[in-house]
């Protein structure tokens, strides 16, 4: 049995074993986003310097240009036609500022060659700026940077292990400006993480049971990804505990039917909750092999005649029995799945069937090919 099957086998194997009964409730920490608490995205342009010959070359005239910037504003005057430093990378740096930090705490950065540098390691970042989208500076990116990578070549033979041309700083960077988070205040937003109007009606629920209140309830959906939270007059003064108990409350979240299907790697993923309708599946397969010899004809010694390839063609063809599986109604991935597998379908004779079973009407779920 190779790879592509074990991996059908062990994801149909999973879901026959999971109980019929409904899922376990998540937290709402794990269902939903407080609006206008969020990451933002920083980007900035660098140097790394100190490598060993494996920087940008010639070619690369951003590199040299901006050396010569660094070096013109530490009062050393070089024109960038004239110098060739292989030692230097030009790079952008990019990092990920988390909601309400802090000056002075530190993020982690990740460091990628914009040139025709070979490997950054051993290289160090010079002192970056690290910009948002609104073109503002929130953090500066300075440090060793760690590649997890090497290249080694001798001879016209190499060797590379992962990607030299990228790598890490922990904690290189420095955040230098508040991130705009915006601070709940009287009227809270909760976005789901995943669009649905029954969780976003449970949700609501839960938070209303959680925290009655005389004059009505607290929380109502808006729509299927937005549920909105008047803070408790008990609450006002202690917003963070009243956000740490509404994002420990459990609902049981509802999730429409889907399978997922890789054909690239042969995987299959359903719930249990799939269901299927009365159909009947009729598998079989034919085969045609076409086989091309070169038939040599070598004329006699002296006779003038030329030597023929004469190509023999030989055609085959054969035919399995046809299998066949009945289903009944109400059938579910379980059933499915043991039927297949008896006959002895294949991973890509399974996502041909369950494509088929889309198109007929008989399954009621998604289907997604990826």
């Amino acid at each position: 049995m190779n790879s592509y099957s074990v991996a059908l086998l062990l994801v149909f194997a999973w879901c026959a074993a999971v109980p019929a009964a409904s899922a376990a409730p998540a937290r709402l920490k794990d269902l939903v986003g407080i609006e206008g608490i969020r990451e933002n995205q920083l980007v900035g342009y660098g140097i790394v310097v100190g490598l060993n010959g494996t920087g940008d070359k010639r070619q690369t005239v951003f590199s040299a240009q901006s050396l010569t910037n660094l070096l013109r504003r530490m009062g050393v005057a070089v024109d960038p036609t004239a110098i060739l430093v292989r030692n230097t990378a030009a790079v952008l740096v990019t990092a990920t500022l988390g909601p309400f930090a802090q000056p002075g705490t530190r993020i982690d950065i990740a460091v990628s060659a914009i040139g025709d540098a070979t490997n950054l390691q051993g290289g160090i970042l010079v002192l970056t700026a690290l910009k948002a989208a609104d073109g503002q500076v929130y953090a500066a990116a300075q440090g060793s940077v760690v590649t997890g990578g090497f290249v080694a070549s001798q001879g016209g033979s190499g060797k590379s292990l992962n990607h030299p041309t990228a790598g890490l700083i922990p904690n290189g960077a420095i955040v230098e400006k508040t991130a705009p988070s915006i601070t709940p205040g009287k009227s809270i937003r909760l976005q789901l993480r995943q669009a649905d109007f029954t969780t976003a009606a449970r949700i609501a629920a839960a938070i209303n049971q959680k925290f009655p209140e005389p004059a009505g309830p607290v929380a109502r959906p808006e729509n299927s990804a937005l549920v909105v939270v008047e803070t408790p007059a008990g609450f006002r003064s202690r917003l963070v505990e009243f956000l740490a108990e509404v994002e420990n409350l459990t609902v049981e979240a509802d999730r429409r039917a889907k399978i997922v299907v890789n054909e690239r790697t042969g995987t299959i993923v359903m719930g249990k909750e799939v269901r299927i309708a009365p159909v009947a599946i009729m598998q079989g397969g034919l085969t045609v092999e076409i086989q091309t010899s070169l038939a040599v004809s070598q004329p006699a010694s002296l006779s003038g005649g030329q030597t023929v390839a004469a190509p023999q063609v030989n055609v085959t063809a054969k035919e399995e029995k046809a299998r066949n599986v009945v289903l009944k109604q109400g059938a579910s991935v379980e059933e499915l799945v043991r039927a297949l597998m008896a006959i002895g379908s294949t991973p890509r004779d399974v996502i041909a069937i369950l494509q088929n079973l889309k198109s007929a009407g008989a399954i009621e779920a998604d289907l997604e090919v990826l």
